[in-house]
């Protein structure tokens, strides 16, 4: 089943909570996995950041919410119990547990409604009865941006190069900003001259030159389909120079096939398309620049030791 919201887990999360004893956030997870027959893979899940689980996440944003609301308390570090209050909710038996539910009581309201006067505006928004914690609020919104600006930025690319020179030298300096080929000036250096009709560049894989790295740039429309006679010219190209190793970037798409066959090649040949190119671009910041930065803080338990 779908990793539950942290909204659906309050209530078995309260209950668990329910024998009044302390309990850690890793038993949570145990039991809670268990009741809700989460497989290996769904544990596994992570937030997009990579450093915690999306299961872990809903849980500690159950475990807040409900603390917000006087039904939780946190005894000391790493550690959570049940409060009198959340063992009378108990006795209700509520047939579930959300940001609305925790509404009706007054520490909760107040924490989702503080301001600081009547006269100025909430310090913190209303919370939106949303099944999404903010981390993944905030993700799901990051992804949205970044999809924008990758098409953004590949019909910019597209639209700035107007002659191929000026899409290979784009090349180069995404590969330069990858660590590849030592420096631009060097890079550059062969740009267009390696005498064959397949390759438009070379560039050197460590700034040692131990190797080098043949590259075909392709600056096709996005309705153009690279084919399997391109990649196989770029291949004959690379055999006439004794070459291994090659890169294949187009701002357009592979024909459907073509990275499964070149896969089972001699040579290590690396596809890059039109989408690839744009999010290479965004993680080395060529063609983009830093708009906002937002800094995500938590408390740091070092600092307050076990109290």
């Amino acid at each position: 089943m779908p990793i539950p919201d942290f909204q659906t887990l309050m209530l078995p999360l309260l209950k668990f909570a329910a024998d009044g004893k302390e309990h850690t956030q890793a038993e949570a997870i145990s039991i809670l996995a268990k009741e809700f027959k989460l497989t290996q893979n769904e544990l596994e899940e992570m937030l997009p950041s990579g450093k915690q689980s999306s299961f872990d996440n809903r849980i500690a944003w159950a475990k807040f919410h409900m603390k917000k609301a006087g039904l939780f308390d946190f005894p000391r570090r790493a550690f959570f119990q049940i409060t009198d209050l959340g063992k009378q909710v108990l006795t209700k038996n509520p047939p579930k547990i959300g940001v609305a539910f925790l509404k009706q009581y007054p520490g909760y309201l107040e924490f989702v409604t503080a301001s600081k006067s009547e006269n100025e505006k909430p310090a913190r928004p209303e919370i939106v009865e949303d099944n999404a914690t903010p981390e993944e609020v905030m993700a799901k919104g990051y992804s949205d941006i970044r999809r924008a600006l990758a098409s953004d930025l590949l019909e910019r690319v597209i639209n700035f190069s107007t002659t191929p020179i000026q899409f290979e030298y784009l090349v180069i300096d995404l590969l330069v900003k990858m660590g590849y080929g030592g420096n631009r000036k060097e890079a550059g250096k062969h740009l267009g001259k390696s005498g064959d009709g397949g390759i438009d560049g070379i560039i050197q894989e460590d700034k040692l030159g131990l190797d080098m790295i043949y590259i075909q740039a392709k600056c096709w429309n996005t309705d153009k389909i690279v084919s399997r006679p391109e990649i196989d010219k770029f291949i004959g190209a690379l055999a006439r120079k004794g070459a291994k190793k090659g890169v294949f970037i187009t701002t357009s798409s592979f024909a459907r096939g073509v990275r499964e066959s070149e896969s089972k090649s001699d040579m290590k040949i690396v596809l890059i398309d039109g989408n690839e190119l744009a999010d290479l671009m965004i993680d080395y910041n060529v063609g983009v620049s830093v708009s906002n930065i937002y800094e995500i803080k938590r408390v740091d338990s070092d600092y307050f030791g076990d109290q």
